[in-house]
C-alpha cells in the first residue's frame, strides 16, 4: 500500500509511475489527497472539541468547590454540546479513514526505474540465457504423455477425486516431486534461510497485509463458515509472521524458507497451453522471503536471482531470465524477474520462479518496521521468490531428459530420489 505522505510529495511522480503500468491514477491520487484532507481536518476539530471539553470539566470542578453552582451547570450544558460534537467528528474521522483505505487499496505498487514500459508478457525484457537447448530423441514426448507412459502422474484420478487442476502423483513421480521439495529446501537453508513450517489457511488480514486481498480475491478459495482462505504461495503466511513487528536494525536482515502447496482457481484458464502441469489448482513450491533494510533490499534481490540460477544450473535445464514490463508486473511488485525454462518438447519456455522486491508496500499494509540507527522508526522492505516452483521444473525434468528408453534423473537428485532412471 503506497503512503499518503509520499503521494502528497511526489504526486506527478508517481502518475507518471503508474502510467508505466497503463493506469491513469491522477484522478485516484487526486481524491486520496482530498479524503486525507477532510480526514486531517475532522482529526484538528476533534482534537479542538476534546481539548475543551476538558477544559471545561476541570473549570467545572472548581466551580462547584467555590459554590458557584450556577455556572458550574451551564459549562456542563456546553460539554453536553461538545461531546455530541465531537461523536459526529469522530464519526466523520473514521468514514473519511475507511474510505482513504479503500482507495488506497485499489493502486498498486511503484515501479523501479528498472522496470520497462509495456503492455503485456510481450513487452518483458530477456536480460540473460543460459543453458543448451538438448536435442531430443525423435517421437519425443510432452510431459502430460511421459507421464502417463510411465505411470508417473495420474490427472484424471485427480479429476474423479477433486476436478480438474489437482493431479495425482504416483510411484517414481511421488518420489520425484518429494526429491525436489527436498533439495530446494536443502539448497535454501545452505545459503542461509531458515526453514519454516507455516498454516495452509491464512485470515483476511493475512491476505490483506500481502496484498493478495482484495486485489486477488477471485483467485483464492475461500473457505466461508470459518471466512479464512486457502494459501496462493507460503510468501503470505511466511511474511505475515512479522506483521505488526518493530524490528531491531541488528535483526535484519531476515531470510526465510518453506514449503507449502499453493492453491489457485486460475479461472478462465483454458486450451492447450495450460495441459498437464503447465497450469493447476493445486501445486507444490518452495518459497524465499527476504526482509532487508531499505538501503540493502536490491542487493538482496540480486542474490536472489543468482541463487535460483545456482539450482538451474546443478539441475542442468535452460533457463532464460526476463524483467517484467509495467503491464505484466505484479500489483504488489516495484520490480520482478521472472525465470523460465525451456520445455522442448512443447517448444515454449516456461515459467518457473518469480523474484520479486516490493519495496514497502506489503510492509505499510502490514505494519512492519525497525528502529533504524537514527533511532527513527521506518518500514523495512519485504522480498519473496520461487526456489521453486515444481510442476513447471518437473515438467522440464520430463521432456528435456528424456530418451529413447525413459527418462534420466538429473544427477543432483539422484541422491534425494533413490534412482537415476525412470523406464
Amino acid at each position: 500500500m503506497l503512503q499518503v505522505t509520499d503521494i502528497r510529495e511526489n504526486k506527478d511522480k508517481y502518475v507518471k509511475a503508474l502510467a508505466k503500468r497503463g493506469i491513469d491514477a491522477a484522478s485516484v491520487l487526486e481524491e486520496v489527497l482530498n479524503v486525507d484532507e477532510q480526514r486531517r481536518a475532522s482529526q484538528a476539530q476533534l482534537d479542538e472539541v476534546l481539548a475543551q471539553s476538558n477544559s471545561y470539566s476541570k473549570e467545572i470542578g472548581k466551580l462547584f468547590q467555590s459554590g458557584d453552582t450556577q455556572k458550574a451547570n451551564e459549562l456542563k450544558e456546553k460539554t453536553v454540546e461538545l461531546k455530541e460534537s465531537s461523536k459526529q467528528l469522530n464519526e466523520q474521522m473514521v468514514n473519511a479513514a475507511e474510505k482513504l483505505q479503500q482507495l488506497l487499496y485499489t493502486l498498486p505498487n511503484i515501479p523501479n526505474d528498472l522496470v520497462p514500459a509495456g503492455t503485456d508478457e510481450n513487452d518483458n525484457e530477456e536480460v540473460y540465457k543460459e543453458g543448451e537447448i538438448p536435442k531430443l530423441v525423435e517421437g519425443a514426448l510432452p510431459h502430460w504423455e511421459l507421464a502417463k507412459k510411465y505411470d508417473l502422474i495420474d490427472f484424471e484420478l485427480g479429476v474423479k477425486i477433486t476436478g480438474a487442476g489437482f493431479p495425482v502423483y504416483k510411484g517414481k513421480g511421488a518420489r520425484l516431486q518429494r526429491a525436489l521439495i527436498s533439495y530446494f529446501l536443502d539448497k535454501n537453508t545452505s545459503a542461509g534461510y531458515t526453514e519454516y513450517q507455516v498454516p495452509h489457511l491464512v485470515n483476511e488480514a493475512s491476505g490483506y497485509g500481502t496484498g493478495q486481498l482484495p486485489d486477488k480475491e477471485g483467485q483464492m478459495y475461500h473457505v466461508g463458515i470459518d471466512d479464512l482462505y486457502l494459501i496462493p504461495t507460503a510468501e503470505v503466511p511466511v511474511t505475515n509472521m512479522f506483521r505488526g513487528d518493530l524490528l531491531n536494525n541488528s535483526d535484519l536482515p531476515i531470510t526465510c524458507t518453506g514449503y507449502t502447496p499453493c492453491f489457485r482457481r486460475e479461472a478462465g484458464s483454458y486450451g492447450a497451453h495450460v495441459r498437464g502441469l503447465n497450469r493447476l489448482h493445486q501445486f507444490d513450491k518452495v518459497e524465499i522471503v527476504r526482509i532487508e533494510h531499505p538501503d540493502n533490499s536490491y542487493a538482496a534481490l540480486d542474490g536472489m536471482v543468482e541463487h535460483v540460477k545456482g539450482i538451474l544450473r546443478e539441475l542442468k535445464l535452460p533457463y532464460r531470465i526476463l524483467r517484467l514490463c509495467g503491464g505484466d508486473l505484479g500489483f504488489t511488485s516495484a520490480l520482478t524477474y521472472d525465470f523460465e525454462v525451456f520445455s522442448t518438447a512443447q517448444d515454449r519456455w516456461l515459467e518457473i520462479s518469480s523474484v520479486s522486491n516490493f519495496e514497502t508496500f506489503q510492509a505499510n499494509r502490514l505494519k512492519l518496521r525497525f528502529k533504524d540507527t537514527d533511532g527513527k522508526n521506518k518500514l523495512v522492505h519485504t522480498l519473496n521468490g520461487s526456489a521453486l516452483a515444481l510442476p513447471r521444473v518437473l515438467a522440464g525434468i520430463l521432456e528435456n531428459y528424456q530418451t529413447a528408453d525413459g527418462i534420466k534423473i538429473p544427477e543432483v537428485l539422484v541422491p534425494y530420489c533413490g534412482f537415476d532412471f525412470i523406464g
